[in-house]
């Protein structure tokens, strides 16, 4: 597949980093000559220098014989201007990036395939929704619906008296017979180093654990992980940016309390003027006085989403250190992601690499229907849809030929979600949950093509 990405920031070389790893044609556009040079040592794609709004440009990339062109810069008018050009000139499909969040809202209205965009995508729209869904699921570090909740992905940390502690994964299914949980994929405390279990797999105290669920799973993770789930009612977040005003408006609707600091006061006035069920504080949060002085010990979860890293990082641990249940912060440094389970934050949030992994299920071979990246873990969960011709239809899960590396985690049919075992028979229309490691996609795609 031949690729354009414009912008060569976190998204976009995040994009190309994932794209370039199975052999696609990549050209990466920018103007910071920089990026660039950091990305062609880094990578094997091509990098053209210069404003990808110019006809000229595109041209000379080829666009015309382009089966996707993604323009992820951080301005959302160049994107949509670089889309409409794009398809004008020939490309097959267009993916935006837009910050403000009621193009996503109103895109149906909008009719933007007529404009020549095929899809929008809001970095700061999937991260609100990202944190909405860790919110619903206190006790875990991350999790991901599919089919709006039939099958959920969730990640947790094992504490020192989790029931399964010691116990592999056959011992433990053995153990709690009819349990509606399948585990997916493991990182050992400490280490860097993911492993897809298998029955021999043995739980460890302090692994992160990655379970698929299905609705009745939930409660069942919450008791056999040592987990304890705690109602979340009162919320606070510091930072009145996009995704603080999008989080608070959206916590409101569904009558939780809500405080949001902001320490700009023109900009604290008009959130508070636009959520008037909000309760809108003009201080610092940076201060742990003011903190202090705003209940901070009364909330039950505790959001950071200001523009800077560090300080999202250090008031979380502020928030912890007063016994918050929930913590998450918006980091832009990937890097953070390998601090995450000892930096003694419930969860990081990074929108680039959300919006760059929701983007990249576009250029999946095969029917993918969802896909996300396990956070901190080198794996990646994968929604397919079986065709009557794929190579997996009519057979049983225990004969199909999947890499070692790799996992069918569960199936979707007819609306309802199902924890597949061995003799469980695949069909057409199916939906099927695989996770896999990176160097095992392209097998895991043949399957479903």
């Amino acid at each position: 597949m031949k690729i354009i990405i414009a912008g060569g920031g976190e998204v976009g070389y995040h994009l190309a980093k994932l794209l370039s790893y199975e052999s696609h044609h990549i050209v990466l556009i920018d103007v910071d000559k920089e990026r660039l040079a950091y990305a062609d040592k880094k990578l094997d794609i091509k990098t053209i220098y210069g404003d990808a709004t110019s006809l000229s440009l595109l041209n000379s990339a080829n666009v015309a014989q382009t089966d996707l062109v993604i323009s992820v810069t951080s301005d959302q008018s160049t994107n949509i201007t670089i889309c409409v050009i794009s398809k004008q000139l020939g490309a097959t499909k267009t993916i935006a990036r837009v910050s403000n969040p009621e193009f996503i809202d109103c895109k149906d209205k909008l009719n933007i395939s007529q404009l020549g965009i095929d899809e929008m995508i809001s970095p700061e729209h999937l991260a609100a929704d990202e944190v909405m869904l860790l919110l619903s699921q206190s006790a875990f570090s991350d999790t991901y619906e599919f089919d709006d909740g039939v099958l959920t992905m969730i990640g947790l940390t094992l504490s020192e008296n989790a029931p399964f502690v010691g116990l592999n994964v056959k011992e433990a299914a053995d153990f709690y017979p009819g349990l509606h949980f399948m585990p997916i994929a493991i990182q050992r405390h400490g280490t860097q180093y993911t492993l897809i279990p298998r029955g021999d797999t043995k739980f460890h105290k302090k692994d992160r654990v990655y379970f698929v669920t299905d609705n009745s799973g939930v409660e069942e993770l919450y008791k056999l992980s040592g987990s304890t789930k705690h109602q979340i009612k009162n919320v606070m977040i510091l930072g009145g940016s996009n995704i603080g005003r999008s989080l608070a408006k959206q916590l409101t609707d569904k009558k939780f309390k809500v405080k949001l600091i902001e320490k700009n006061h023109e900009k604290a006035l008009e959130i508070a003027d636009m959520l008037p069920k909000v309760m809108v504080i003009n201080a610092n949060g940076h201060n742990v006085d003011v903190l202090e002085e705003e209940n901070i010990t009364e909330m039950d979860a505790f959001i950071s989403v200001t523009e800077n890293s560090e300080t999202n990082i250090m008031s979380c641990l502020v928030a912890n250190s007063k016994h918050v249940h929930k913590t998450i912060a918006l980091v832009e440094n990937m890097d953070y992601f390998q601090l995450s389970q000892s930096i003694g934050i419930n969860t990081l949030v990074n929108k680039k690499l959300i919006a760059a992994n929701n983007i990249f299920r576009y250029i999946r071979k095969g029917d993918i229907v969802a896909l996300t990246k396990l956070n901190n873990l080198n794996a990646e969960l994968l929604e397919f849809e079986v065709k009557h011709d794929s190579k997996i239809t009519h057979a049983k899960i225990a004969d199909i030929k999947l890499p070692r590396t790799s996992i069918i985690a569960g199936v979707i049919r007819d609306g309802e979600g199902i924890i597949a075992l061995g003799d469980f028979k695949i069909k057409p229309g199916d939906r099927v949950l695989i996770c896999s490691l990176p160097t095992s996609i392209m097998k895991v795609e043949k399957l479903f093509v």
